[in-house]
């Protein structure tokens, strides 16, 4: 599964908005590490990227694929400097603290808060029913 050229064109106008240049690039391809047996000890899947005017260094290993793996090392890099350079967070990283915060035990208050909600709500509910004939 080869990337597509739109996806290719877009990363290509992305790096050039940053001012990445294929010259500045260090690109060297590793052995990748996990799991995956044999395969991944024998072959260099793994992209290693260093931006050299920045030094920022991405390492990618998404995919069995090289190509793939060159492709999304261009894109973390992109997201990386992006993040540098302009001082925002990029939606993966919103994601991952929007993730960390939903994990994140709640106070007592906080679960006291939560269940009187919850009691409101049921009796909210309780109301909408139609009423009942107690005919006997």
């Amino acid at each position: 599964m080869a990337v597509s050229k739109e996806k290719l064109e877009d990363l290509r106008l992305r790096m050039e908005r940053l001012e990445i240049r294929e010259e500045d690039l260090i690109e060297k391809f590793v052995l990748g590490s996990g799991s995956g047996g044999q395969k991944i000890n024998k072959t260099s899947s793994c992209v290693y990227l260093k931006h050299a005017p920045s030094g920022v260094e991405v390492k990618c290993q998404k995919d069995r694929s090289r190509e793939m793996n060159r492709f999304y090392a261009r894109r973390d890099l992109c997201e990386k400097l992006e993040e540098l350079l302009f001082k925002e967070k990029s939606e993966k990283q919103q994601l991952i603290e929007k993730i960390r915060r939903q994990k994140r035990r709640k106070t007592r208050k906080q679960k006291q808060k939560m269940i009187e909600d919850k009691r409101v709500r049921s009796e909210k509910k309780s109301l909408r029913k139609p009423p009942r004939n107690h005919e006997g």
